[in-house]
């Protein structure tokens, strides 16, 4: 880790939008070495898509569902539906997945703590 975080501001980019393996748009909002103990991505799910089941090593995630309905597993649980301002706590090592089962795009903000790397992301889909 490169030590606390520094000041910045970092500036919406929606063409930096890209397909990520689970299934699901993302677009990172705050992902760097200036801010290891956190990262912000947007994802977005289209309607009837479904997420990969996964899980996060040593990485805790919470989404917070900005608009769109949803159902989400976590671990052994049942679904739960999800709608616009419901949080989602996902702890490290416990698998997961969303499903949009709205009419229209659904879009979260993904809050990883440490922050998000690609060799964190584990797929259990079978």
């Amino acid at each position: 880790m490169s030590g606390p975080a520094k000041a910045s501001i970092k500036v919406y980019e929606r063409e930096q939008e890209y397909f990520f393996a689970e299934g699901c748009f993302i677009t990172e909002l705050s992902n760097s070495d200036d801010d290891p103990d956190v990262s912000i991505a947007r994802a977005r799910l289209e309607p009837g898509k479904t997420t990969r089941w996964h899980y996060l090593r040593g990485t805790a995630e919470r989404y917070v569902i900005l608009q769109g309905e949803g159902s989400v597993e976590i671990g052994d649980l049942s679904p739960r539906p999800v709608a616009a301002g419901d949080v989602v706590v996902i702890p490290a090592q416990v698998r997961q997945r969303i499903r949009n089962i709205g009419a229209g795009d659904l879009v979260f903000l993904a809050i990883c703590s440490p922050r998000f790397t690609a060799d964190v992301y584990v797929d259990v889909e079978n």
